[in-house]
């Protein structure tokens, strides 16, 4: 099935969204019990964290972690949203950078002035959003995103998005309570869905939509260690405690590229197997044999990959025994912890 399809379902009673691109599972959303990144809070500094600059704050939710914090001491109460989520037995990641980010527009209280995605070229459409930006922030001290996908919207659904950001933005920063307290609930799946995979699809919301779309035998695949590549090769991944270790297995290819080959479909495929999985933290590569000359060219590849991921990874490099080491952000949940 060529094109792309979101599907808007519940399974095993939780709320989740699936993107299928050309027949095949590119990204899973499921909602979880733990506060969504996006979340925010009233909170109350707790305890400092020597060496590290950290602070230990309490939320309703249980305790969070502020990380390089100046000038804050325990009992004062700040705003602060999560940003990812925590390992289990850890505290809540959060940030102090509080952001209002819906699809076409991103509210900013600590960053001022007017900005527009650097992917919209056209200096018309540039103009046209600008003036509407203005119109709706008016003399408002905040600042604003337009994100890329402005270009080609409706000038009334960008008008009506800033000022729902804009209003929920100067409700909560404007809030005067004085104990810690949930101001603002993170977006669930389908809100998310609606706000990140902005390009043009089928949006099926129909009641069994995962069976009829083959999302439920896509998640099957999933709940196994192998990822099949083209060429016949195979990823292995298998999370453990400590780190994702990724297996890289040429199959029954033996000619002399073979591992090349794996390795550089390997690059191609790793984000959205990663992504599929809700799989974070630190991730191994443990590539198929290669000339070293070839390294440069698979970095590049890699690199090139996760460009267009939605979760922030870093390329750690080469260790001494040839493997790959990725750094990747915890936006998610692992997917096999919910669904059992």
């Amino acid at each position: 099935m060529k094109g792309r399809t979101i599907v808007l379902d519940h399974i095993q009673g939780r709320e989740a969204a699936a993107l299928m691109v050309d027949g095949k599972l590119d990204d899973f959303l499921i909602a979880t019990d733990a506060p969504a990144p996006g979340t925010i809070y009233r909170a109350r500094a707790d305890r400092p964290v020597k060496g590290q600059g950290g602070m230990f704050l309490t939320t309703p939710d249980g305790p969070a972690f502020l990380r390089q914090v100046k000038g804050l001491g325990p009992g004062a109460l700040l705003l602060v949203q999560v940003t990812g989520f925590a390992e289990p037995g850890k505290a809540i990641p959060v940030s102090n950078r509080i952001l209002f980010k819906s699809r076409y527009a991103i509210v900013t209280p600590d960053a001022p002035g007017l900005n527009i995605s650097r992917s919209i070229k056209d200096e018309d459409t540039r103009d046209q959003l600008l003036e509407i930006a203005h119109e709706q922030m008016g003399d408002s001290a905040y600042g604003l995103i337009l994100r890329s996908c402005c270009a080609g919207a409706d000038a009334e659904e960008i008008s009506e998005d800033i000022s729902a950001m804009l209003t929920q933005a100067e409700q909560v920063m404007n809030d005067d309570g004085t104990e810690p307290e949930l101001l603002s609930e993170g977006d669930s799946p389908h809100i998310l869905a609606w706000r990140d995979w902005t390009d043009p699809a089928e949006v099926v919301t129909q009641a069994g939509g995962f069976e009829t779309h083959g999302v439920l035998d896509a998640l099957d695949t999933m709940r196994g260690a192998s990822e099949p590549l083209p060429g016949g090769g195979y990823l292995y991944i298998e999370p453990t405690r400590a780190l994702v270790a990724v297996d890289v297995n040429t199959g029954a290819d033996t000619s002399l590229a073979a591992g090349t080959k794996a390795n550089f479909a390997c690059a191609k495929m790793l984000p959205r197997a990663l992504r599929v999985r809700g799989l974070a933290g630190q991730i191994t590569l443990d590539l198929a044999p290669m000339p070293k000359k070839d390294r440069r060219g698979f970095e590049s590849a890699l690199r090139a990959a996760f460009r267009s991921d939605p979760d922030e990874t870093i390329l750690a490099g080469w260790t001494p025994l040839g493997h790959f080491e990725l750094q990747r952000k915890r936006g998610r949940v692992p997917v096999m912890e919910i669904l059992k």
